[in-house]
């Protein structure tokens, strides 16, 4: 820690922390003047030129609200945005919602809805209560639990030697965690793995977390992007909660679903047994809210909010959907039936049966790291691409450049 040193400064003490791993790998990637570079590392979704994507139903509500005022929000969000994501995560006719037993803060994208439910829980469960994330997992789970002061630990979930879920290996941790644990589950497209449970695994999930009195923490930053379908990919939330009757966090971001990457918005919900808890329980995201940024941004809100509330934008959102979906899956084809044909050595199955924006190659950090020098070809250490950098300029490319370094 910082103090106060004979030069005269309080903060000689200071530890330099490392720049954080995408974020640099983005700066090495815009740093390289080789035209035919390719950014497969950050996460978010590129058109089939390679640029960033303006959905025509956020371009149309952007029109709507043009005019409007940039007066504070109220301490917990924009009221039509709370009340209609909360309604767009559980169902409109949710029996939670119909009994008010959800409560619903508007928060800073995904990162800050995770921040808000972990400051809340941190102040409300035993000390000793642990988070439990997948390994592998986002990159800033455990960094954002850790700093809160959770304990964090963590249970297998995809087989490097398989590369699919490692379903039996889930179970058995989850079978062991203490009760009252918090697990946090990725509600679809599991980031980085791109591996996530069928229905019929998610309920015997569910099964284990009931009966050993868990909480589930949902981290849905996905949520339309996997399948194209909103309602198919928050399954498992409607199972858990409103089949099952759990109490749950749901973290939801809007980044990646409406394209709001810069506009940060993102929301936090949790399910208790009573109205009255989850009247308690969302004064308590209005505390911390108010002492951490006094209210949050409105501009993104309304965008949501302007179309999920018109009949006419939210139709063509589910179409927007479906676009970022299906061009997503296509590059996955793509890129598989590349190295299929090149008969490049090793299992690129999982390429395919992998789901949402990410994958791990399952490539060594050396091909990595040759993909990057010799190539220009941009991923993660871990072989984890962002399909999404993918187009029908770049695939044969990626594909010829990953067969190269696989046979060198």
């Amino acid at each position: 820690m910082g103090s106060f040193n004979e030069d005269g400064s309080f903060f000689n003490a200071v530890e330099f922390t490392p720049p954080d791993a995408i974020f640099e790998l983005t700066q090495l990637y815009n740093s390289d003047p080789f035209p035919e570079k390719v950014n497969l590392g950050q996460g978010t979704y590129k058109d089939g030129n390679g640029q960033p994507w303006i959905l025509p139903s956020v371009r149309a509500a952007k029109m709507k609200i043009r005019e409007a005022n940039h007066e504070y929000l109220p301490i917990l969000g924009l009221p039509e945005f709370r009340e209609q994501a909360t309604e767009l995560v559980y169902g409109k006719d949710a029996a939670v919602i119909a009994q008010n037993r959800v409560a619903a803060c508007q928060s800073l994208s995904g990162t800050g809805a995770l921040h808000l439910a972990g400051v809340f829980l941190r102040q409300t469960l035993p000390s000793n209560t642990p988070v439990c994330i997948t390994r592998p997992s986002w990159s800033n789970h455990r960094q954002v639990f850790e700093t809160i002061g959770f304990e964090v630990c963590e249970f297998q979930w995809y087989s490097e030697d398989i590369g699919r879920l490692d379903l039996q290996s889930v179970l058995e941790t989850l079978s062991q965690a203490p009760a009252g644990s918090i697990i946090v589950l990725h509600g679809s497209a599991h980031n980085p793995s791109g591996c996530d449970p069928s229905k019929e695994e998610w309920q015997k999930i569910a099964s284990i977390i009931k009966d050993r009195g868990l909480l589930p923490l949902f981290d849905s930053a996905y949520l339309g992007i996997t399948s194209g379908d909103f309602d198919e990919d928050a399954w498992a939330i409607h199972y858990f909660v409103n089949e099952l009757g759990l109490e749950a966090v749901v973290c939801l971001s809007f980044a990646k679903n409406m394209g709001l990457y810069g506009e940060r918005v993102g929301h936090v919900s949790i399910v208790s047994r009573s109205a009255e808890s989850a009247t308690a329980v969302q004064s308590k995201l209005a505390q911390w809210t108010r002492a951490e940024i006094s209210n949050p941004p409105a501009f993104g809100a309304r965008i949501v909010a302007t179309v999920l509330g018109d009949e006419d934008l939210r139709e063509q959102w589910r179409k927007d959907l479906v676009t970022m979906s299906l061009r997503i899956k296509t590059m996955r084809n793509s890129l598989y039936e590349g190295l299929k044909k090149r008969n490049t050595p090793g299992d690129w199955k999982r390429i395919v049966e992998q789901k949402g924006m990410f994958c791990i190659l399952g490539i060594s950090v050396e091909q990595v790291l040759s993909l990057r020098s010799k190539h220009h070809i941009y991923m993660a250490d871990s072989s984890r691409v962002s399909i999404a950098g993918l187009n029908w300029s770049n695939v044969e490319y990626v594909a010829d450049a990953i067969h190269d370094v696989v046979i060198s």
